[in-house]
């Protein structure tokens, strides 16, 4: 039978082993409780929820910064077309300019003024052909195979 006697600390001490009086009865200090299976879900669930948050927030800043570039972009584009409207309005008054040597300046300006009525004839008829072809403005090949997909599922899940 072992005796309990104080230890140099001060504390009781039962026999050899060391323990104290304190020890019996409770547990011990290194062993923490265990989450159960549905604290761990409730876990997981909130880190997932806060991991596609942290996801939406970078891709925000993300369509942000490309948004400030491609608007910086078209603003560019937009400079340049101006300048190139501008260059082509001297080169068309250089034509002008260099028939009228042979013709009056009238009419090298008329003709120059038919060409160019010629070409925007032109480009609109291509332009009008283009927009008919994006009507209705629906994804129609998209929106058959969405119900085709449909139907297929449907006819499977009766299966």
């Amino acid at each position: 039978m072992s005796t309990v006697r104080p230890t140099h600390e001060g504390r009781t001490g039962a026999g050899t082993m060391g323990a104290s009086r304190q020890d019996f009865g409770e547990r011990i200090p290194d062993q923490r409780a265990q989450p159960g299976a549905g604290e761990l879900v409730k876990q997981a669930t909130q880190q997932v929820s806060e991991l596609m948050r942290a996801e939406l927030r970078l891709a925000v800043a993300e369509l942000k910064d490309k948004g400030r570039h491609a608007g910086t972009g078209a603003g560019l584009f937009g400079g340049a077309g101006l300048v190139a409207l501008y260059g082509v309005g001297v080169l068309l008054a250089a034509a002008v300019a260099a028939l009228a040597l042979v013709l009056p300046v009238w009419a090298s300006a008329l003709i120059i003024g038919a060409v160019l009525m010629a070409v925007a004839g032109l480009l609109a008829l291509l332009g009008r052909r283009q927009t008919s072809q994006a009507t209705p403005p629906k994804p129609e090949m998209a929106m058959d195979e969405a119900r085709q997909t449909v139907s297929e599922i449907k006819e499977r899940a009766h299966r």
